[in-house]
């Protein structure tokens, strides 16, 4: 529903689903933030169930491991830790069995759009077609990280 005032329209559903995204924005942007260096405590102001960080620990193991790299291809960690130990062949046949999935949800969906008032009632959209037009993002992905695992020799 909505109302106006002066010519401007409000649709309060859409104003919270704008504000929910909003706000999931800038929760998922958090994480290319930077994490801040806090301050240490002074010794008197200590809690006893808080974890002790010794000074001689370097600053960098508190943060996540640098994934730069020189050259055509990145090494194997930057697939994380199950993909990097997935040999190149593994990770090609995920690749073509999810290309495979894709292209079948999508010539199903296809043919569901040709039946009469299809489109009209919606019947057309299927909920295992939508998850199966996943497969083409997990396609490239698995193609990408079975080209990386190529060329680093697994």
């Amino acid at each position: 529903f909505f109302f106006a005032s002066r010519n401007i329209i409000y649709y309060p559903k859409m104003a919270r689903l704008s504000i929910l995204l909003l706000a999931a924005i800038v929760a998922v942007s958090t994480a290319f933030v930077p994490a801040a260096q806090t301050a240490t405590r002074a010794t008197t102001n200590q809690v006893a169930f808080a974890p002790k960080i010794s000074s001689e620990q370097s600053s960098t193991t508190l943060f996540a491991e640098d994934m730069t790299w020189e050259g055509e291809y990145p090494p194997s960690k930057v697939l994380g830790p199950i993909m990097s130990k997935m040999p190149s062949s593994t990770l090609a046949i995920i690749s073509m069995v999810s290309l495979g999935v894709c292209v079948y949800s999508c010539v199903q969906s296809g043919l569901l759009l040709r039946e009469p008032g299809a489109v009209e009632d919606g019947s057309w959209v299927k909920w295992y077609y939508v998850v199966e037009g996943f497969g083409g993002p997990l396609a490239w992905g698995t193609h990408v990280a079975s080209w990386i695992q190529r060329k680093n020799g697994m």
